[in-house]
């Protein structure tokens, strides 16, 4: 009773020390097995080749950043293939794409497009 309740206990403590340091384990990993182990951040794309996708407006000037000579990767990848996805599907502009993702976003947590709470226990005046 006594043995089987320590090694419940021991592998129980090895699974809470595992996920509590996983991110210093999973480094040497990357190292042992390459690419088969996936890295947590990918490269993004760089401003010029953001500019060129058409993902530049006069409100969200990207240009600018090329010209100030703006020492960043570029935008996140994941947020740029998203508008581009809406705007070749819903055939608009690159602000009304960001609008339209900034509203789902919104959605998605609980907010309507003007900022307010759309639960109805939220306190928005005192």
């Amino acid at each position: 009773m006594f043995f089987w309740l320590s090694v419940f206990a021991i592998s129980t403590l090895l699974v809470m020390l595992t996920f509590r340091y996983r991110a210093a384990l999973i480094n040497p990993m990357r190292s042992l097995f390459g690419s088969r182990v996936p890295a947590h951040y990918q490269p993004v794309a760089t401003f010029a080749e953001q500019v060129d996708a058409g993902m530049s407006s006069s409100t969200f000037d990207i240009e600018a950043n090329i010209r100030d000579g703006d020492s960043r990767a570029g935008l996140d990848e994941r947020g740029t293939q998203e508008v581009l996805d809406i705007m070749n599907r819903e055939r608009v502009n690159f602000d009304q794409a960001r609008l339209i993702r900034q509203n789902r976003i919104l959605a998605a947590h609980g907010i309507d497009p003007s900022g307010m709470p759309l639960d109805a226990k939220a306190v928005t005046r005192l």
